[in-house]
Protein backbone atom coordinates (compact mmCIF):
# COMPACT_ATOMS: atom_id res chain seq x y z
CA UNK A 1 0.00 0.00 0.00
CA UNK A 2 1.34 3.44 -0.97
CA UNK A 3 1.52 5.58 2.13
CA UNK A 4 2.16 9.23 3.04
CA UNK A 5 3.32 10.04 6.58
CA UNK A 6 2.72 13.57 7.87
CA UNK A 7 3.84 14.79 11.30
CA UNK A 8 2.16 17.79 12.88
CA UNK A 9 -0.86 16.90 10.77
CA UNK A 10 -3.56 18.11 13.16
CA UNK A 11 -3.52 21.83 12.29
CA UNK A 12 -1.85 24.67 10.44
CA UNK A 13 0.59 23.81 7.66
CA UNK A 14 0.35 20.07 8.37
CA UNK A 15 -3.36 20.07 7.71
CA UNK A 16 -2.82 22.07 4.51
CA UNK A 17 -0.43 19.36 3.32
CA UNK A 18 -3.15 16.83 3.93
CA UNK A 19 -5.67 18.85 1.90
CA UNK A 20 -3.25 19.42 -0.99
CA UNK A 21 -1.94 15.85 -1.11
CA UNK A 22 -4.52 14.29 -3.51
CA UNK A 23 -3.85 16.95 -6.14
CA UNK A 24 -0.11 16.21 -6.35
CA UNK A 25 0.12 12.61 -5.19
CA UNK A 26 -3.17 10.99 -6.30
CA UNK A 27 -1.65 7.50 -6.02
CA UNK A 28 -1.40 7.71 -2.21
CA UNK A 29 -3.72 5.07 -0.75
CA UNK A 30 -3.28 5.74 2.98
CA UNK A 31 -2.13 8.64 5.14
CA UNK A 32 -0.45 8.15 8.50
CA UNK A 33 -1.20 11.22 10.60
CA UNK A 34 1.06 12.01 13.55
CA UNK A 35 0.48 14.64 16.25
CA UNK A 36 -0.28 14.70 19.97
CA UNK A 37 -4.02 15.41 19.83
CA UNK A 38 -6.06 12.41 18.68
CA UNK A 39 -9.32 14.33 18.33
CA UNK A 40 -7.66 16.92 16.08
CA UNK A 41 -6.16 14.17 13.92
CA UNK A 42 -9.55 12.53 13.51
CA UNK A 43 -10.97 15.86 12.40
CA UNK A 44 -8.09 16.43 9.96
CA UNK A 45 -8.59 12.97 8.46
CA UNK A 46 -11.90 14.21 7.02
CA UNK A 47 -9.92 16.44 4.62
CA UNK A 48 -8.75 13.58 2.39
CA UNK A 49 -10.65 10.89 0.49
CA UNK A 50 -8.14 8.14 1.24
CA UNK A 51 -7.87 5.96 4.33
CA UNK A 52 -6.08 7.50 7.33
CA UNK A 53 -4.19 5.85 10.17
CA UNK A 54 -4.19 7.96 13.34
CA UNK A 55 -1.01 7.95 15.43
CA UNK A 56 -1.34 10.26 18.45
CA UNK A 57 2.35 10.55 19.34
CA UNK A 58 4.42 13.14 21.20
CA UNK A 59 7.61 13.36 19.15
CA UNK A 60 9.59 14.71 22.08
CA UNK A 61 9.18 11.35 23.87
CA UNK A 62 11.33 8.29 23.17
CA UNK A 63 8.40 5.90 23.61
CA UNK A 64 6.74 7.53 20.58
CA UNK A 65 9.63 6.46 18.38
CA UNK A 66 9.22 2.92 19.67
CA UNK A 67 5.50 2.96 18.82
CA UNK A 68 6.19 4.30 15.32
CA UNK A 69 8.88 1.68 14.77
CA UNK A 70 6.45 -1.05 15.84
CA UNK A 71 3.72 0.25 13.51
CA UNK A 72 6.11 0.36 10.57
CA UNK A 73 7.35 -3.17 11.24
CA UNK A 74 3.82 -4.49 11.58
CA UNK A 75 2.31 -2.90 8.46
CA UNK A 76 5.38 -2.76 6.18
CA UNK A 77 4.15 0.32 4.28
CA UNK A 78 5.50 1.49 0.94
CA UNK A 79 6.15 5.08 2.04
CA UNK A 80 5.98 7.37 -0.98
CA UNK A 81 6.06 10.63 0.97
CA UNK A 82 7.28 11.71 4.40
CA UNK A 83 6.45 15.24 5.55
CA UNK A 84 8.31 16.23 8.71
CA UNK A 85 6.16 19.19 9.71
CA UNK A 86 6.14 18.95 13.53
CA UNK A 87 8.03 21.79 15.12
CA UNK A 88 7.86 24.66 17.59
CA UNK A 89 9.47 28.03 18.09
CA UNK A 90 9.47 30.39 21.05
CA UNK A 91 10.42 34.05 21.31
CA UNK A 92 12.91 34.87 24.07
CA UNK A 93 16.59 35.22 24.88
CA UNK A 94 18.69 32.26 25.93
CA UNK A 95 19.22 32.43 29.69
CA UNK A 96 15.84 34.05 30.31
CA UNK A 97 12.42 32.55 30.89
CA UNK A 98 11.58 28.85 30.83
CA UNK A 99 14.31 26.28 30.20
CA UNK A 100 11.69 23.79 28.99
CA UNK A 101 10.77 26.04 26.07
CA UNK A 102 14.36 26.16 24.85
CA UNK A 103 14.90 22.42 25.19
CA UNK A 104 11.52 21.58 23.64
CA UNK A 105 12.65 23.21 20.39
CA UNK A 106 15.72 20.98 20.37
CA UNK A 107 13.72 17.86 21.24
CA UNK A 108 11.01 18.37 18.61
CA UNK A 109 12.74 20.27 15.80
CA UNK A 110 15.94 18.20 15.88
CA UNK A 111 15.51 14.91 17.69
CA UNK A 112 11.94 14.25 16.59
CA UNK A 113 12.60 15.03 12.93
CA UNK A 114 15.81 12.99 12.89
CA UNK A 115 14.24 9.99 14.63
CA UNK A 116 11.18 9.86 12.35
CA UNK A 117 13.32 10.18 9.22
CA UNK A 118 15.69 7.46 10.41
CA UNK A 119 12.84 5.06 11.11
CA UNK A 120 10.93 5.71 7.87
CA UNK A 121 13.76 5.65 5.29
CA UNK A 122 14.00 1.82 5.25
CA UNK A 123 10.39 1.76 4.03
CA UNK A 124 11.02 4.14 1.12
CA UNK A 125 11.81 3.00 -2.41
CA UNK A 126 12.85 4.69 -5.65
CA UNK A 127 10.59 7.63 -6.46
CA UNK A 128 9.77 8.45 -2.82
CA UNK A 129 10.16 11.94 -1.36
CA UNK A 130 10.99 13.52 1.99
CA UNK A 131 9.83 17.04 2.84
CA UNK A 132 11.36 18.71 5.90
CA UNK A 133 9.82 21.97 7.09
CA UNK A 134 12.60 24.42 7.78
CA UNK A 135 12.29 28.22 7.78
CA UNK A 136 13.78 31.46 6.51
CA UNK A 137 15.25 31.51 10.02
CA UNK A 138 17.71 28.86 8.80
CA UNK A 139 19.42 31.43 6.55
CA UNK A 140 21.04 33.34 9.43
CA UNK A 141 20.91 33.42 13.27
CA UNK A 142 17.95 35.36 14.69
CA UNK A 143 18.45 36.92 18.11
CA UNK A 144 15.53 36.39 20.49
CA UNK A 145 14.88 33.21 18.49
CA UNK A 146 18.43 31.91 18.68
CA UNK A 147 17.62 28.29 19.45
CA UNK A 148 14.80 28.15 16.90
CA UNK A 149 16.94 29.55 14.07
CA UNK A 150 19.78 27.19 15.02
CA UNK A 151 17.44 24.18 14.90
CA UNK A 152 16.18 25.23 11.47
CA UNK A 153 19.75 25.59 10.20
CA UNK A 154 20.16 21.96 11.24
CA UNK A 155 16.97 20.97 9.40
CA UNK A 156 18.15 22.53 6.15
CA UNK A 157 21.65 21.04 6.44
CA UNK A 158 20.20 17.66 7.43
CA UNK A 159 17.94 17.73 4.37
CA UNK A 160 20.83 18.42 2.00
CA UNK A 161 22.86 15.66 3.65
CA UNK A 162 20.24 12.93 3.44
CA UNK A 163 19.42 14.05 -0.10
CA UNK A 164 22.96 13.18 -1.09
CA UNK A 165 22.91 9.91 0.86
CA UNK A 166 19.65 8.81 -0.75
CA UNK A 167 20.59 9.56 -4.37
CA UNK A 168 21.51 5.95 -5.12
CA UNK A 169 18.23 4.80 -3.62
CA UNK A 170 16.28 7.24 -5.81
CA UNK A 171 14.68 9.10 -2.88
CA UNK A 172 14.68 12.91 -2.83
CA UNK A 173 14.74 15.33 0.12
CA UNK A 174 13.39 18.89 0.04
CA UNK A 175 13.88 21.61 2.67
CA UNK A 176 10.90 23.97 2.75
CA UNK A 177 11.86 27.45 4.00
CA UNK A 178 8.80 29.71 4.29
CA UNK A 179 8.42 33.03 6.01
CA UNK A 180 5.94 33.52 8.86
CA UNK A 181 2.44 32.12 8.45
CA UNK A 182 -0.69 32.99 10.39
CA UNK A 183 -1.07 29.64 12.15
CA UNK A 184 -1.12 28.41 15.75
CA UNK A 185 2.70 28.47 15.65
CA UNK A 186 2.76 32.29 15.91
CA UNK A 187 0.34 32.31 18.84
CA UNK A 188 1.85 29.41 20.80
CA UNK A 189 5.37 30.77 20.37
CA UNK A 190 4.48 34.09 22.02
CA UNK A 191 5.48 35.87 18.81
CA UNK A 192 2.32 37.65 17.70
CA UNK A 193 2.22 41.18 19.11
CA UNK A 194 5.71 40.90 20.60
CA UNK A 195 7.96 41.32 17.57
CA UNK A 196 8.06 44.40 15.34
CA UNK A 197 9.93 42.40 12.71
CA UNK A 198 7.17 39.80 12.45
CA UNK A 199 4.58 42.56 12.20
CA UNK A 200 6.38 44.07 9.19
CA UNK A 201 7.20 40.88 7.28
CA UNK A 202 4.87 39.65 4.53
CA UNK A 203 3.11 36.48 5.65
CA UNK A 204 3.00 33.32 3.53
CA UNK A 205 -0.26 31.53 2.76
CA UNK A 206 -0.07 28.02 4.33
CA UNK A 207 -2.22 26.49 1.57
CA UNK A 208 0.08 27.88 -1.14
CA UNK A 209 3.18 26.80 0.79
CA UNK A 210 1.89 23.23 1.04
CA UNK A 211 1.00 23.02 -2.66
CA UNK A 212 4.30 24.58 -3.71
CA UNK A 213 6.30 22.30 -1.43
CA UNK A 214 4.60 19.15 -2.77
CA UNK A 215 5.24 20.28 -6.35
CA UNK A 216 8.90 21.06 -5.53
CA UNK A 217 9.34 17.64 -3.92
CA UNK A 218 7.87 15.88 -6.92
CA UNK A 219 10.39 17.72 -9.12
CA UNK A 220 13.21 16.58 -6.83
CA UNK A 221 14.25 20.08 -5.72
CA UNK A 222 16.51 20.25 -2.67
CA UNK A 223 15.07 23.52 -1.34
CA UNK A 224 11.84 25.43 -1.76
CA UNK A 225 11.34 29.02 -0.61
CA UNK A 226 7.93 30.56 -1.40
CA UNK A 227 7.43 34.13 -2.71
CA UNK A 228 9.91 36.39 -4.50
CA UNK A 229 10.53 38.39 -1.30
CA UNK A 230 11.92 35.40 0.61
CA UNK A 231 13.82 34.07 -2.39
CA UNK A 232 15.61 37.42 -2.47
CA UNK A 233 16.19 37.25 1.28
CA UNK A 234 17.79 33.81 0.89
CA UNK A 235 20.11 35.14 -1.82
CA UNK A 236 21.11 38.19 0.26
CA UNK A 237 21.70 36.04 3.35
CA UNK A 238 24.18 33.94 1.39
CA UNK A 239 26.06 36.96 0.07
CA UNK A 240 26.06 39.35 3.04
CA UNK A 241 28.23 39.10 6.20
CA UNK A 242 26.47 37.18 8.97
CA UNK A 243 26.72 40.00 11.53
CA UNK A 244 25.10 42.45 9.12
CA UNK A 245 22.30 39.99 8.35
CA UNK A 246 21.70 39.38 12.05
CA UNK A 247 21.03 43.10 12.56
CA UNK A 248 18.60 43.16 9.66
CA UNK A 249 16.85 39.96 10.78
CA UNK A 250 16.62 40.77 14.49
CA UNK A 251 13.29 39.61 15.90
Amino acid sequence: MKVAIITGASAGLGREFLKALPGTFPDIEECWLIARRKEKLLEAAKDVPCQCRILPLDLTADESYEKLEEALAEHQPDVKLLVNNSGCGYLGNVGEGSLSRQTQMVELNLKGLTAVTHLVIPYMQKGAHIINISSIASFCPNSRMTVYSATKSYVTAFTFGIGEELKEKGVTATAVCPGPMDTDFIQLGGIKGHSKTFEKLPYCDPAKVAKGALAAAKKGRSVYTPTAFYKLYRFIAKAAPTKLMMKAAKT
